[in-house]
């Protein structure tokens, strides 16, 4: 039989699968000893089994009653027991964290009765209708479906009337009264009465951090961070602690470093006489962590020896909340910290350099998506700035959009091509949206652990938070800084996430150190950040087994490539040559009449193909460059038919049928193809117009020549693309070699060349074995061979329907961002193997868009390709990865 439930000496930080993450590391801090307020785990398996039925398990309910009259016993206390009250707080807790995705309930037990108990046990009657409001309105909101602001309202309400804008204004009377209103509200707009039964009030709070599993916010967070949607999460049922009992109490968020930053240090906020809601809600500014030293000496101490004893433990940068009950310090929750692109680096080096872990764990806990980041523009300190205000240096990063005031704005804006700055006085998780459309966040209020702090940096998007000295208005959409000046809806800002800073207007970006480092720029040596980052890429370069090449059709890219670290270029364009001025030689290509004219054409086009060849080669000289021969269809080199037909029409009958666009329409017309891109393109065309593709081979052979001639070694490797048949690929290999002998008498130059294919259609394949035959190396063309086998028209369906895809869970990514494993995955896994059966020394790289994805690195790794190619600008990320994925698939078979 399935067990559900389980007590917390029952399990360990191993089990974030089965007890999710939340709860796994409250079972791991209570085994270690730590100040755990005792409770129990609902286990991954009875979220997963109760999505599936629509009900609860049969055996959950018997297993929970269990485990509370276990929580019960320790206590002293039963669950809502009317003279002295056990209180249990229900959370979500997902393997990977959501940081307030799905929900929390605390207090239940508390009723009409208990509450009397309560206030009598605490000595507070404030404080008992205190934490029975903050259940109303947490069971309202999160288990009966009610709006938040039904609650909101009635607080904001009482405190207007008592002339404050804190909470802690209030009295007991109010909170008794507030705890009626909110019964009134339930009443009305659910049809029935808060329940006053603590046991049900328990089972449907668990229902609901069960649904709440699969709510819009959680779906997009878990698309956006790429989390699986057949986890579920689990539920920790914990007893009470209280931080709102008065001042000796309080509540708050710690880390064991800076995670902006990295830096050792005291980071966190604290919050007096507070539950934890109200810190990460960002209604109520913190005081920084430091503070609690003055505050209550013993819960400070005792939390910096737990802080130092978690970060051992846990060997990385620990985020903690914690809760002090009248100087008792306790511990609810920790995990391993969510952390900005620069402090991943910088914490992962200092753990090497403390002992706590090697290089290669240092590799492992940093990746690619972060290296991205550190790439990113950031804003130039020379140029001219208005500051308006500096809040929280939240997340890093340079963000200039126009301001806006709530998500929809954002996701409307966004979705006609403004950049936009989201501007909140706090975010919540209803705001997800908005903050995944926004280029940044803005919030007057919370620190660094409130909820938009948290979720941008887990998005990698740039957040200022805590900007007080800003007067946000979100009803009539504007801002106005201290100084008077206003920001209305629709005003360019800009925000810098490393400094905090808030500026009026563009601020200009420029390139940060990394990538100035990446270039050789010797003013960016010696950084910090630089230097972290360039041993953790020393020691990636060291261990990967993958190969990076890169994508680049200039002697400019190429050159850029090299200094990025490439080993080669894995994919030149070649059509990507016939483009600007040249288009014009290639219209004359296609119009010829007579053999002679087309030969007149290619004599024209074959001097600037090699002269591109000649600046490619010098760029990557001594490294292999893959140079794919002309590949889309000729119409696309052909005007536009309907300008064309309007050219013509325009023309006089005399001079119309001799005429240049007379024959470009002609052309047009002969060359119009129902799906031109499974038409005449590729190999096809090397076949139907040889001296095409004869043309650009002696322009790669003769620029290989000049190269040799002049002292360099060039290693030109031609790629025939769309090849289906052995055959096509011999026909056309034949001319090459019949170029390549006549070069070689011309020139006296031995030449040293390889000759390969694209594999892109399914048919090549499932006919690798035969296809190897004649080819010396494979490179597998993703974005054509995902197109092929999903039967999608990447420029037609990735706007029109693939978002509902995703919403539906066909796909958790994009195929075009990141291969589909299980379908071209497999594919890619068959020719792999039927080509090297072949020809054992068969070289395998991939050239599509997956070669810069860090997913499928990981995949192309495992399947045994020897290189990947991408963009220049990610082959730092592509190195990185390739270094990863060695190091984490030694650690899965040393496992």
């Amino acid at each position: 039989m399935t067990k559900f439930v389980y007590a917390f000496s029952e399990g360990s930080k191993d089990q974030k699968d089965l007890l999710g993450g939340k709860g796994a590391n409250l079972a791991e801090m209570a085994n270690l000893g730590l100040p755990v307020p005792p409770g129990f785990i609902i286990s991954t398996e009875a979220c997963r089994a109760y999505l599936a039925e629509g009900r609860e398990p049969d055996a959950l309910a018997a297993e929970v009653a269990e485990h509370l009259a276990a929580l019960e016993k320790t206590m002293g206390k039963a669950l809502g027991q009317p003279d002295d009250p056990l209180l249990v707080s229900v959370r979500s807790g997902a393997k990977f964290s959501m940081p307030g995705m799905m929900e929390t309930v605390l207090n239940i037990g508390l009723n009409d009765e208990s509450v009397h108990g309560l206030a009598a046990r605490a000595g507070d009657e404030r404080f008992a209708y205190d934490s029975y409001r903050r259940l109303l309105t947490m069971f309202g909101k999160t288990v009966l479906g009610m709006e938040g602001h039904l609650f909101e309202d009635e607080m904001d309400a009482r405190k207007a009337q008592r002339g404050s804008t804190s909470d802690l204004d209030l009295t007991a009377e109010d909170y008794r009264e507030l705890v009626t209103t909110y019964q009134r509200l339930i009443k009305e707009h659910t049809g029935a009465e808060f329940p006053q039964d603590p046991r049900e009030q328990l089972d449907l709070a668990v229902r609901a951090v069960f649904d709440s599993w699969n709510t819009e916010r959680a779906v997009l967070y878990r698309r956006q961070e790429r989390i699986p949607s057949d986890l579920g999460t689990a539920v920790s049922v914990v007893a009470m602690v209280f931080g709102n009992v008065g001042q000796d109490s309080g509540t708050g968020v710690a880390f064991t470093r800076d995670p902006a930053s990295g830096a050792q240090g005291v980071y966190g906020d604290y919050l007096q006489n507070a539950q934890g809601e109200d810190v990460v809600a960002g209604i109520r500014n913190t005081v920084p962590l430091a503070d609690l030293e003055r505050i209550d000496k013993p819960a400070y101490d005792d939390l910096m020896r737990i802080m130092e004893t978690l970060e051992g433990h846990y060997q990385d940068l620990c985020d903690i909340e914690f809760t002090v009950e009248r100087g008792k310090l306790w511990m609810l929750q920790t995990r391993i910290g969510k952390r900005t692109a620069e402090a991943a680096f910088r914490i992962a080096t200092q753990l090497v350099d403390q002992g706590l872990i090697d290089m290669d764990e240092a590799v492992r806990r940093v990746n690619g998506a972060q290296l991205a980041q550190l790439m990113f523009p950031r804003f130039d300190s020379d140029a001219e700035r208005t500051l308006l205000a500096t809040g929280m240096n939240a997340s890093p990063g340079a963000a200039v959009g126009k301001a806006v005031f709530d998500s929809t704005t954002a996701v409307e804006w966004a979705e006609r091509g403004h950049d936009v700055i989201l501007v909140r006085r706090e975010t919540n998780p209803d705001d997800l949206k908005g903050m995944v459309a926004a280029k940044g966040i803005l919030t007057s209020r919370g620190g660094k652990t409130s909820h938009a702090a948290v979720v941008a940096r887990g998005m990698g998007r740039t957040c200022v938070c805590g900007a007080d000295a800003l007067d946000v208005d979100v009803k009539n959409k504007r801002f106005t800084s201290l100084d008077g000046v206003r920001v209305e809806e629709g005003d360019v800002i800009s925000i810098d996430g490393t400094t905090g800073e808030v500026f009026a207007g563009e601020v200009p970006v420029v390139d940060s150190l990394v990538v100035r480092h990446f270039e050789g720029d010797e003013t960016a040596e010696g950084d910090e950040l630089v230097l972290a980052v360039e041993r953790v890429m020393a020691h990636a370069d060291e261990s990967r087994r993958l190969g990076v090449r890169a994508n680049a059709d200039t002697p400019e890219d190429a050159a850029r490539a090299r200094r990025f670290g490439a080993q080669g270029i894995g994919l030149c364009r070649t059509e990507h040559m016939f483009l600007g001025d040249r288009k014009a030689l290639v219209e004359h290509l296609i119009i010829a009449e007579s053999e002679q004219e087309q030969e007149e054409a290619l004599s024209a086009l074959l001097p600037l193909q090699r002269s591109d060849f000649i600046g490619i080669l010098e760029a990557m000289d001594g490294l292999p460059v893959t140079i794919r021969l002309i590949d889309p269809p000729l119409h696309e080199f052909l005007p536009d038919y309907t300008d064309l037909s309007v050219q013509v029409a325009m023309e006089d009958d005399h001079d119309r049928r001799d005429s240049k666009h007379h024959k470009l329409l002609d052309a047009v017309r002969r060359l119009h193809e129902q799906n031109p891109m499974l038409g005449l393109r590729g190999v096809r065309l090397g076949i139907v117009i040889p001296g095409l593709f004869k043309m650009q081979a002696r322009a790669i052979l003769e620029a290989t020549a000049e190269r040799k001639k002049a002292g360099g070694d060039p290693q030109p490797e031609i790629m025939i693309p769309l090849v289906a048949a052995v055959q096509e690929l011999e026909l056309v290999k034949a001319d090459i070699v019949q170029v390549a002998a006549a070069v070689e008498d011309e020139t006296g130059v031995d030449l040293d060349f390889k000759v390969g294919t694209m594999i892109e259609l399914p048919r090549a394949v499932m006919a690798a074995g035969e296809i190897a035959e004649a080819a010396e190396f494979f490179s597998f063309g993703t974005n054509d061979l995902t197109q092929m086998t999903w039967g999608f028209s990447r420029d037609d369906v990735e706007a029109s329907f693939f978002g509902r895809y995703l919403e539906k869970g066909i796909f958790g990514v994009s195929p075009f961002e990141t291969l589909d494993r299980d379908g071209v995955g497999q594919l890619v896994r068959i020719a792999v193997e039927r080509g090297r059966a072949t020809r054992p020394d068969l070289h395998l790289g991939v050239c599509g868009e997956h070669g810069g994805d860090p997913d499928s690195i990981h995949f192309f790794d495992d399947a045994g390709l020897d290189y990947v190619s991408c963009s220049p600008f990610r082959v730092p990320v592509a190195r990185l990865e390739a270094g990863r994925a060695t190091s984490i698939g030694e650690l899965s078979d040393s496992a």
